[in-house]
């Protein structure tokens, strides 16, 4: 992505993709939430909220995490190109597909951690050094229970004013997820040197370690599971 290659100077101005987020070490558990199931299992979320790099390394360091993958959602299958999402007119949205053991971790603490440390809510059409609607704040929802969780969870935070601006989340149901090519995958833990990790992406998992331990761990932890 062509923005990407200006992250160093734009770090550089004291601005990062996660500097918003600083903020909000005690975001509150959703009010409204599936409980933990009692048997162990798989369940899908899929997220969008800027460079799907970074995404994907934050959710692979989540406890409860099966596989994440970088892809696209929101448009068409014969768009989702790198090259063509890109653009910005596609109504793709680089987004992470997330399996996920309700036993161990639910959908409303996903997205918990997507509101505290993934991303921040509050940038229309942009993440840090990114900019375009291929960059938007979006959940995509597999369910209608899906669905209540985000807008209640939403609803939650903005009558909680954990943010300083209004959240732009779009709450929108999943049509489908197409992967992204092979070299965007584990893209951050394949380059941890790449300067937009060093600068973007490495802060958010920090961040996740350190703001929320409970729900922290390493990424070897990760179980490989096919899409």
């Amino acid at each position: 992505m062509q923005t990407r290659r200006f992250a160093t100077l734009f770090a550089l101005s004291g601005l990062t993709a996660c500097s918003a987020m600083a903020s909000n070490a005690n975001l509150p558990d959703p009010a409204y939430d599936t409980p933990k199931s009692a048997a162990h299992g798989t369940e899908t979320a899929v997220l969008a909220g800027g460079c799907f790099w970074g995404m994907q390394s934050v959710f692979e360091h989540v406890r409860g995490v099966r596989r994440v993958w970088a892809g696209y959602s929101g448009g068409n299958a014969n768009t989702a190109h790198y090259d063509d999402v890109s653009e910005g007119n596609t109504g793709h949205a680089e987004s992470v597909k997330i399996t996920f053991d309700p036993a161990v971790i639910s959908y409303g603490q996903l997205l918990k951690v997507y509101f505290a440390v993934a991303h921040d809510p509050t940038e229309l059409n942009r993440q840090g050094p990114d900019a375009g609607t291929q960059y938007r704040s979006e959940i995509f929802y597999a369910s209608p229970q899906q669905e209540k969780i985000a807008e209640s969870y939403i609803a939650q935070l903005a009558a909680a004013k954990v943010f300083d601006a209004s959240i732009v989340t779009v709450v929108q149901p999943l049509k489908a997820f197409y992967p992204a090519e092979d070299y965007h995958q584990d893209y951050a833990r394949i380059h941890p040197d790449d300067a937009y990790i060093v600068i973007n992406d490495a802060p958010k998992v920090a961040a996740l370690k350190k703001q929320l331990p409970a729900l922290y761990q390493p990424e070897q932890s990760v179980v490989e599971v096919k899409l």
